[in-house]
Formats: structure tokens, sequence, C-alpha cells
């Protein structure tokens, strides 16, 4: 290290491991979740929080083993949700994380590998929510954490399109969405449709008052099937946009959409053979929006064919008239 406001150079300090004192390098101890600080001995111990979720227990008691081992008694909620000791000696490593083994806290991973999984509230209490994002964050936690890959891969779902969990700049995002269908005999022609539809895809007859519906211009939000007093507006299908190649960082990259409407039970799929397809032909180093500039969107997306089948394709070469960003 030769950055001036680092108060230790060095690169490497001796950690017990397993009883046995090894000289461990940095970026060893980064990719198993212990960052170094710029403070000599001091490091950073990001703990592992799919969906940004902890039980009230859980919480106080790494409240409590943070004020013990923190050498300043505090702690950082990262960027991606997870939660952040800091100001932790490295002499006190096998310490905390037996500790935090009791209480069935796990520490998180950095480098090359499927990182812990970003998600919003969901369906469960969040009014907007259209899919269980927390149920996809967990599943992503249990079956794919820590999976070998070129480079960091990182996932998120958001429930609804305002997209708090931003699918748009991810290596693998899951965005909810809802198809609406119009049930005319159910409709009264109150207008509230149109008033509730933000992207103009409703627009009121002005003679009978019922809604002219423009798909090009729908998101999916379900707004109008929330804002109907007759269930005229009524849900046809729950699924995903799932997003590819995304990163945000120094040199951004915006996802690319590559199906609508993937049903949850295709999820676990769609991750697993991407995973599988970015291990075959991303370089080491390589994020996975860079390996398919390289090697070509369409080698991914026939790789993807018997996954992404099962949701509504999508058009490339077509403009995404009315959707806003």
């Amino acid at each position: 290290m030769s950055d001036h406001f680092i108060e230790d150079k060095t690169t490497r300090v001796t950690v017990n491991l397993e009883g046995k004192a090894e000289k461990v390098d940095f970026n060893d101890l980064k990719s198993g979740g212990f960052i170094k600080q710029r403070q000599k001995d001091l490091f950073t111990v990001r703990l592992r929080c799919p969906g940004g979720r902890l039980t009230t227990d859980k919480l106080i008691k790494i409240a409590e083993i943070a004020n013990k081992y923190s050498k300043k008694g505090v702690v950082h909620f990262s960027f991606r949700q997870s939660l952040e000791i800091l100001y932790v000696d490295y002499k006190e490593f096998n310490a905390i994380v037996a500790e935090l083994e009791k209480i069935g806290q796990k520490v998180a991973s950095c480098g090359p590998r499927v990182r812990v999984p970003t998600a919003c509230g969901g369906c469960e209490y969040n009014p907007n929510g259209l899919t269980d994002t927390q149920g996809m964050a967990r599943m992503v936690d249990e079956k794919f954490f820590g999976t070998p890959t070129p480079h960091k891969f990182k996932t998120s779902f958001s429930g609804c399109p305002i997209d708090c969990a931003r699918t748009k700049e991810m290596d693998l995002g899951f965005q909810g969405v809802v198809e609406p269908v119009w049930d005319e005999p159910d409709c009264t022609g109150c207008t509230i449709c149109s008033e509730a539809c933000k992207e103009d895809a409703i627009q009121s007859d002005p003679d009978s008052g019922k809604p002219i519906f423009d798909p090009m211009k729908c998101i999916y939000c379900g707004d109008c099937i929330r804002a109907c007093p007759t269930e005229a507006w009524k849900a046809k299908r729950y699924g995903h946009i799932v997003r590819i190649g995304g990163k945000h960082g120094r040199h951004p990259m915006e996802a690319i959409e590559v199906s609508k409407f993937l049903p949850d039970e295709k999820v676990p799929e769609a991750i697993h053979k991407t995973i599988e397809w970015y291990n075959a032909n991303g370089k080491r180093g390589e994020r996975i929006g860079n390996a398919i500039k390289r090697v070509g969107l369409k080698k991914y997306l026939e790789f993807m064919d018997s996954v992404f089948e099962s949701g509504s394709p999508v058009d490339y070469a077509a403009p995404k008239q009315g959707v806003k960003g």
C-alpha cells in the first residue's frame, strides 16, 4: 500500500486460524468479509444480511457484540444492506466470529463470488409490492451465496417498477410486475383508473368514461388494479422483469432486459444457468456485463432460452415507448 493516508502500510497480518498462526494477505481476509481499514491493525467485519433483514432479537445481540469488539462502538449499514462492525482488531477475529456464530449470524464475503442478495420489502407488507422479494433473497442466500464466479456477482429483487433495489445496476436483477386485464361488465366508467395511471397508459372514453388501454405505455405496476373500486381491472399474471449485466461504481453500466413475466418458480433456474454461462464464458476479473458485450447477448439468450421461454420475450430492436425511467 502506498497511499499516504493509510496509517498501516503492510499488506499481511498474522492471524490465528483454527489454532494455527498464519500470515494472511489482506485480499484473502477481504474475501472472507474482513475489510482492512486505514487505521493500523483495525478491520471492518461485514455481516451477512440477505435482503437487509434481521430479527429484533438478533439485532440486539449483534449490537452487544459490536459494542464489545468495536474500538469505537459503531456499526455501519452498507449500501447493499449489510451490517458492518467497524474498528475491530484483527487479533480478535476468532473471538468475534465465535460470538456471532452463537447467535446464528454469519460473516459475509467479498471477492469473485455470488454476493449477499439485496431486496426491498416486496409484497409481504409494502402496498406497492407485487412479488415476494424477501423470500427470493433468502432463496439466493441459501442456494447460491459464495458460488465462485470470474468477478463479483450481485443480485437484487425489487417488488415493483419503482425499483428501490436498483435492478438496473446489478449483475442480475429481478423486478416484480403484474399484467392487468380489464373486465368490461364490472366497469362503471368511474375514470379512477385513468387518474391513477401515472404513465398515461389508460385514457377515459369521453362519453362512457370507460378505459382505453395502451399496452405500449404500461409498465405493469398494478396501480389500476389497486385503484379500481369494482375490481374491473384484475391481475392476469404476476412475474419478474429480468435484467442482466448492470453495475454501478466508477464505470457504470445499465442492465439489459432479457425477460418479462418470468414466474417465481423459474427464478432459481435463471440464476443457476446465468452463473453457469458466466463461469464458462467470463474471463477472470470480468463482470458479466462486459462478458456479454464481448461474447454477444445472442449467445447468452440462446443458452437461457429454455428458462426465458416461460416469460414474454423482449424485443431489443423495439424502442421503449412510453416507459419512463
